[in-house]
């Protein structure tokens, strides 16, 4: 199997893509608060087109050359770097990034040169919604996505809401789709809290919370949308929100925020992945291998990353390795193919991939350092209403 060219090689190429290779710019947030999601999506991304390929590394005869750059959290940095790829590094498909602000500065982009642009992780609505050009694709899950998904987790009669997420496009966004969901269930939203990315002290936002909840009767839940570092369920539960009569809700998370989730046995949501749900042989080989090599389970955005590498290759199957931009788009446009979770598809209209969901139940078990989300059901497409934004 080929090698892929490290950053710091990729960084030095300028010359016009050789007939004999496909570049694909690998463009997310290796520095900074996200930069443990960045590091799970480019392993997935490399396992996926290794999968993919079978071990190759190839689509009918052209080597697949991975560039890797790094946006920093920047969104002028993304745009630029993502510019830079299609120009001077002639990537014939980009995927990332990592940060919703930064795929949003990202997308024009991918518009000005008429390139694609697979956005994974980043989960904004507004990215394949008002935002959109007809040049993006997702294969990440977005907000939309996530809230239906915790909606049919949480939406019971007499639950009352309160939520708590980031003032940024991803917690704004994620909070906007979740009271669209939970709007047609007999739960209620009661208020909404949004504060700093880098915000440590959530003393004065869970006080407004609580007193919120408090005027309301009812099963008290507060459902945070969170991202990054810096997670405060553990600080909010050291306030004792249970003298309240209120229980805090989150959605899934990769497995070092996880062990906090260990002071919330019972706890309720919805996820994206968690390596031992899905039953299928792409999981199955991604778990094998994944542990084989690095010693640990695949992580939530090791499995978006294969996914999306996964979705390259079978693009660049379906036009016998074409890169011309026209036949990708007609190849993608209602795709099918096998991820770590089962079969996606780009719907059409706004190509948001479709996929199955998790609704969790966090246990602890013996020996496991990180909570464990035991699957309740698993919430299929066909079970979410995902709402077409881009019109």
């Amino acid at each position: 199997m080929r090698l892929l060219l490290t950053a710091a090689v990729a960084a030095l190429m300028t010359a016009p893509a050789s007939a004999d290779e496909i570049r694909i710019a690998h463009i997310h947030d290796m520095t900074g608060a996200l930069e443990a999601y960045a590091a799970q999506s480019h392993i997935g991304l490399m396992m996926g087109l290794e999968y993919a390929t079978n071990g190759t590394m190839q689509i009918n005869g052209h080597d697949l050359v991975v560039i890797e750059k790094d946006s920093q959290l920047r969104p002028d940095l993304g745009r630029a770097l993502l510019a830079e790829a299609f120009e001077d590094d002639d990537a014939a498909i980009a995927v990332g990034p990592t940060s919703s602000g930064v795929a949003l500065a990202m997308l024009p982009v991918a518009a000005e040169y008429e390139r694609i642009l697979l956005v994974e992780p980043a989960v904004a609505d507004s990215i394949t919604g008002a935002e959109w050009n007809r040049y993006i694709f997702r294969t990440g899950r977005n907000s939309s996505q996530d809230a239906i998904a915790n909606a049919v987790a949480l939406g019971q009669e007499g639950v009352v809401i309160a939520t708590l997420a980031q003032d940024y496009a991803f917690g704004r966004d994620g909070v906007a789709a979740f009271r669209e969901a939970i709007a047609a269930t007999p739960a209620r939203i009661v208020h909404e809290e949004y504060v700093p990315t880098d915000t440590t002290d959530f003393t004065a936002a869970a006080e407004r919370i609580f007193n919120a909840l408090q005027e309301h009767e009812g099963d008290r839940r507060l459902f945070v949308i969170w991202a990054g570092g810096g997670n405060p369920m553990g600080r909010i539960q050291a306030m004792d929100p249970a003298r309240f009569g209120i229980q805090l809700a989150t959605g899934g998370n990769i497995l070092p925020a996880l062990v906090g989730y260990r002071d919330f046995p019972g706890l309720e949501g919805a996820t994206y992945y968690y390596y031992e749900i899905p039953q299928n042989p792409v999981n199955d080989w991604l778990v094998e291998q994944h542990m084989a090599r690095y010693g640990t389970p695949p992580d939530f955005f090791t499995a978006g990353g294969m996914a999306a590498g996964i979705a390259v290759v079978e693009a660049l199957r379906a036009t016998n390795g074409s890169t011309d931009t026209e036949e990708l788009i007609a190849a993608m446009e209602g795709m099918h193919f096998e991820t770590p979770k089962g079969e996606m598809w780009f719907r059409p209209e706004d190509h948001q991939a479709m996929q199955s969901m998790y609704h969790f139940r966090i246990a602890l078990h013996d020996g496991v350092e990180w909570a464990v989300p035991e699957l309740v059901r698993e919430i299929t497409p066909d079970m979410m209403d995902v709402p077409i934004r881009n019109r």
